[in-house]
């Protein structure tokens, strides 16, 4: 078995639109107010254009596990 966390930032776009930026492997121990600032300068530097326009607001940061069992035959 194992597992895999990926941080998945959503931010909404000037179009209303939700868009996602799914980060790999973060760092362990990451905080609710680490993400948050990271998703405020993402905001406030205009960091991507999405196909809806300039990313306007920070909407959810959220850490997702995938666990991975094998199934031997």
């Amino acid at each position: 078995m194992s597992a895999d966390t990926d941080l998945d930032l959503v931010f909404r776009n000037a179009a209303g639109k939700k868009v996602s930026l799914k980060i790999e492997e973060p760092k362990a121990g990451v905080t609710k107010a680490e993400i948050d600032a990271a998703m405020q300068a993402v905001v406030e530097n205009n960091v991507f254009n999405t196909s809806g326009g300039n990313i306007v607001e920070a909407v959810e940061g959220r850490l997702r596990t995938i666990t991975t069992d094998v199934v031997a035959e």
